[in-house]
């Protein structure tokens, strides 16, 4: 496993940890944040077009979906029974507010099942670390996007590799002490998502990844402080004939 690609072993072991998580993943990620993590999911959605498809990569549970008003949604993951958890979640409170139903698709970001220039914005929260190839799955969304559509990514990449080891620390004991608490057993999903962290890279290494795999107008803002980075990337625009 490293910044860019986790190995194939590796990747199942995380999935199965990740679908661990389900039944505390809001909480203890709000405890992980210090209840930051809400206003973040906030200014994601305030990024959204008002028209428009939507691909959330990476749904999990739908704890960034549910939210999402107003706008066509297509949320896909990997892992079934987050599809399923967040298919009953999402809808309910679509239905509620009179939007129509999300679609859920299983599926990975390296390999996305949808046609070129299918969705006006693309956005991955807390997930693009858990990609298994970062490159590969870059490109995908580069082929999905429309012509001028926005990618928005939110992680806690580092700043630099001190502060890296900041994080490491945070995550490793003021969360995983939580973490075992609250999932009353020593051997925990969130030592796997530990681990993602640590091998995850800086915000600059990832600000010029996007540029190198085609994005422009490519940002990359630390927020809270030094908590997370958003990234932002456009498809390039088709050139005039």
């Amino acid at each position: 496993m490293d910044s860019e690609i986790i190995g194939q072993e590796d990747w199942g072991e995380l999935q199965k940890n990740l679908e661990a998580t389900i039944p505390v993943y809001d909480k203890i990620n709000h405890f992980a944040t210090l209840g930051q993590v809400s206003r973040w999911r906030k200014i994601v959605r305030k990024k959204l077009p008002d028209e428009g498809l939507i691909l959330e990569i990476g749904c999990g549970p739908g704890s960034f979906a549910e939210d999402v008003r107003g706008r066509d949604l297509v949320c896909l993951d990997p892992i079934p029974e987050m599809l399923r958890i967040a298919k009953i979640r999402v809808d309910d409170k679509r239905e509620k507010r009179g939007d129509s139903r999300a679609k859920f698709i299983q599926g990975t970001a390296e390999d996305l099942p949808f046609e070129d220039n299918l969705f006006d914005t693309v956005c991955t929260l807390f997930s693009f670390r858990d990609w298994y190839d970062k490159r590969k799955g870059l490109s995908e969304v580069r082929r999905v996007l429309k012509p001028g559509g926005t990618l928005i990514i939110v992680d806690p990449a580092k700043m630099n590799y001190f502060h890296g080891f900041l994080g490491h620390f945070w995550m490793k004991y003021w969360v995983g002490t939580y973490a075992r608490i609250v999932c009353k057993q020593k051997e925990h999903p969130w030592k796997w998502l530990t681990k993602t962290y640590i091998n995850f890279g800086t915000t600059k290494k990832y600000t010029k990844m996007l540029i190198e795999e085609g994005f422009e107008s490519v940002s990359g803002k630390v927020i809270f402080p030094g908590m997370a980075t958003i990234w932002a990337g456009k498809s390039p625009e088709l050139e005039n004939s």
